[in-house]
């Protein structure tokens, strides 16, 4: 019976430690995060808060605690199968079970009480400790690579949305005369940009694009800091992730910390920011005129010229006009920046036209916020067919937003699929009962489409939450 009660206390740390590590990753390591603003805390109270005290209880009072463990691991592998972003064994992950699996041993043999919560807790405390240690030697390294390429020009981008599509925008347009790298996918934390540079800026590089992201007050000044930016671009402003900054104000005058940057020669600053233009800050924005969307790219004049991409939604004037302020500024011509747009490609899952079996997919999953979604609903509200729509809604964004998102979409769309719980109860408040389905779990996706969708559709993908989401 001992050796039984030590083999599954082991277990049960290693499977409850599983759940915690995968949360944390999730969240970027930050307990707050997991703990406050957890888009399931059910989950919480379901997968750590119950089977802990349970345990804790039968193990305190009887010799059967190993029939709460053996219970707990079928619970827990239900939950891991249904997840679409599943652990990724980083060196971070492997210290945190290394040093969970020793106090557990310590606990196991040595103490007559197994805990759970210390081994899990010190394992933590570890892992952030080791990390902060390591990262100072990785921060070290970068700064002294980009000290040693004197002649290289850094462009800081950021915004509430949309930064992603002009950091991409500006790099193809740059492509064009100089020797451009940008930071990948969606990369924009000091740890990401960090790794971006010591393993895969090219040493030749002329022109280096920075996206720089933030869930709280401060996160655009540690990156716009270390890495001074020459040119910068904020874009639009609004409520992306307000539950963790709270207030609109609070959102600009984090975006603006990228002005900290003590060698900025130029900065553009969308209109939505509400600053006043100075000799170096450009206001723009109101400068874009005769906006034109349709289903095969958009058009819109800036400062008296007609630009056209083969990029969607209406949106994306603003973000083009970005990239062409600062495009001009590094002495691109506008013979130059016209051949460079013509075979601008759409930025994957972001407003990205697919073709297929007779259907028009538009491709949205990684647009999350409430102006992007609103003019992809716009946008397919111009198919003369019939539209589907599969989305969660709007994350991190107060029940108004999606209100908004859920009144339009019964307005444009013939079927109305809601993936996950998030967003369900509110979407059928608005929701005519006969369009609207709902999407259990991801796994169900292609049966569903087949079922529900035919030639002739047209299927927007809007956001794409995980499944934690």
């Amino acid at each position: 019976m001992i050796i039984l009660n030590i083999i599954a206390y082991l277990l049960f740390l290693t499977a409850i430690g599983y759940y915690v590590i995968t949360n944390l990753q999730w969240y970027s390591y930050k307990l707050d995060r997991v703990i406050f603003h957890h888009t399931k805390p059910w989950w919480n109270l379901l997968y750590f808060l119950i089977p802990f005290a349970l345990y804790a209880f039968v193990e305190s009072v009887s010799p059967y605690g190993w029939v709460v463990a053996l219970l707990y691991l079928p619970l827990l592998f239900v939950w891991y199968r249904g997840l679409d972003k599943p652990l990724v064994w980083t060196q971070r992950v492997k210290l945190f079970f290394g040093v969970l699996m020793l106090f557990g041993v310590l606990f196991a043999f040595v103490s007559p009480y197994k805990a759970i919560f210390i081994p899990i807790l010190i394992a933590h405390g570890v892992s952030v400790v080791i990390e902060k240690i390591r990262f100072a030697g990785f921060l070290r390294q970068a700064k002294t690579k980009l000290d040693g390429m004197e002649d290289l020009v850094i462009v800081g981008i950021t915004a509430s949305y949309g930064k992603t599509s002009i950091k991409n925008i500006l790099a193809h347009l740059l492509e064009a005369q100089y020797r451009t790298y940008a930071t990948p996918r969606s990369v924009n934390t000091l740890g990401g940009v960090v790794k971006d540079i010591n393993v895969d800026l090219p040493e030749d590089t002329q022109v280096y694009i920075v996206e720089m992201g933030a869930r709280g007050e401060g996160d655009i000044a540690e990156i716009s800091t270390f890495v001074h930016p020459h040119y910068a671009v904020v874009g639009t402003i609004g409520p992306a992730h307000i539950e963790y900054f709270k207030t609109l104000e609070n959102i600009r005058n984090t975006k603006m910390e990228i002005l900290q940057s003590d060698r900025i020669k130029d900065a553009w600053v969308h209109s939505s920011a509400y600053v006043q233009p100075t000799e170096k800050v450009h206001v723009y924005g109101d400068d874009i005129t005769d906006v034109e969307a349709t289903l095969e790219g958009t058009a819109f004049t800036l400062d008296g010229v007609r630009y056209q991409a083969s990029l969607l939604g209406a949106f994306n004037a603003t973000n083009l006009a970005a990239a062409i302020h600062v495009a001009r500024a590094l002495g691109l011509d506008e013979a130059m920046i016209r051949q460079q747009l013509s075979t601008l490609e759409a930025t994957p899952h972001r407003l990205q036209r697919i073709d297929a079996g007779g259907k028009v997919i538009l491709d949205d999953s990684f647009n999350g916020n409430i102006d992007g979604m609103l003019a992809s609903f716009d946008l397919a509200a111009t198919w003369p067919g019939r539209k589907v729509i599969i989305t969660p809604g709007l994350v991190e964004v107060d029940d108004a937003l999606n209100e908004q998102i859920a009144q339009r979409a019964n307005e444009v769309f013939d079927l109305v699929i809601v993936s996950g719980d998030l967003n369900y109860a509110l979407f059928q408040k608005y929701i005519d009962a006969d369009k609207l389905l709902k999407l259990e779990t991801k796994a169900q996706m292609e049966t569903m489409l087949a079922e529900q969708t035919r030639p002739g559709d047209l299927i927007l993908f809007a956001n794409d939450a995980p499944s934690f989401v």
